[in-house]
């Protein structure tokens, strides 16, 4: 069956991959993320050794969603740059060097969020008496207030957005960083840590400040790439970079489906139906076709499942 799964992808679901990866560069804003993964059968490595799946996707500006893994066998800077060959404009992802050695026609934007839970996960280490006074306390709530702002501004236009960043979060933000440079921390603990990352990722932190359809964290990336995180704890490993490849074909049509309010099951049934037969009369003209947005998916109902579950909010996303 998993031969069955690789062939169907190399045939017939790979040529509409390369098509959302077009469309996909096609925008000006990407969220990017990785994560590990285990391949059995790995030329030239062990069992035992890391790959990974990175993952690329469309941010909240965009009218229909795309969200692309792509399996490689290490995590050298030099994938971003290949998969993001023909994409100019803002990248958002977290603190690894890798992405900091990009082209400089992609502009990365830091995640706040990576730096509010290293000042909170500092903040539960101390004795619930010392917490609420802490210097990590008052972090967090540095960061609080930051997202807080982003909250109020969600329903406004980015013009009026970026305006409204500049009075609020800006001189807040400037604030915040003349707090973290005036602490004196030991470098190895807990705090330590927390200040020198904001510290070496002050400059993309605050780049989200430069255009108001940015965002302030990369929560959007990371809640896409948990799928593949809960399935992986299921099945482990894939047993071939034939494998792995397939998968990270599937996951994005599955995952750019639901995002765009699909049901997977009946999106893929009828790209499987379709794919094999392209260009035949009564089946889909081009492989345009099947990419989310497309005139030939408008008259087709691909409802999502009553169980299907909501993405998970943070915090400072709840109602």
């Amino acid at each position: 069956m998993s031969n069955w799964l690789i062939k169907a992808s190399e045939d017939w679901l790979e040529p509409i991959y390369e098509a959302m990866k077009r469309r996909l560069c096609d925008h000006d804003m990407l969220h990017g993320d990785e994560t590990v993964l285990q391949v059995l059968r790995e030329p030239g490595k062990t069992a035992q050794s890391k790959s990974y799946m990175w993952l690329y996707r469309t941010s909240g500006e965009a009218k229909h969603q795309l969200v692309l893994y792509e399996y490689q066998s290490d995590r050298k800077h030099t994938h971003p740059e290949e998969f993001l060959k023909d994409f100019s404009g803002y990248l958002h992802c977290d603190g690894y060097d890798g992405y900091h050695k990009l082209p400089e026609r992609i502009i990365v934007v830091g995640c706040l969020d990576r730096l509010r839970r290293k000042l909170f996960d500092t903040m539960k280490s101390l004795p619930k008496e010392s917490r609420a006074a802490s210097n990590a306390a008052k972090g967090v709530n540095y960061c609080d207030k930051l997202f807080h702002i982003e909250k109020q501004l969600v329903s406004l236009t980015p013009k009026k957005r970026l305006e409204e960043r500049e009075r609020l979060a800006k001189p807040l933000m400037g604030e915040f960083f003349d707090w973290i440079d005036q602490l004196t921390v030991l470098p190895n603990t807990l705090l330590g840590k927390a200040v020198y990352y904001a510290k070496s990722q002050r400059k993309y932190l605050g780049r989200y400040l430069l255009d108001g359809r940015l965002e302030i964290s990369n929560s959007r990336a990371e809640r896409s790439i948990k799928p593949f995180v809960i399935g992986r704890k299921n099945w482990l490993f894939s047993n071939t970079p034939g494998g792995a490849r397939a998968s990270a074909v599937y996951f994005s049509l599955i995952v750019t489906a639901k995002e765009n309010g699909l049901n997977p099951f009946e999106y893929l049934t009828w790209i499987l139906t379709n794919a094999p037969n392209l260009g035949k009369p009564g089946f889909a003209g081009t492989v345009n076709d099947f990419l989310p947005g497309s005139s030939a998916l408008l008259d087709k109902v691909f409802a999502p499942r009553p169980n299907d579950v909501e993405p998970e909010k943070y915090p400072w996303e709840e109602d």
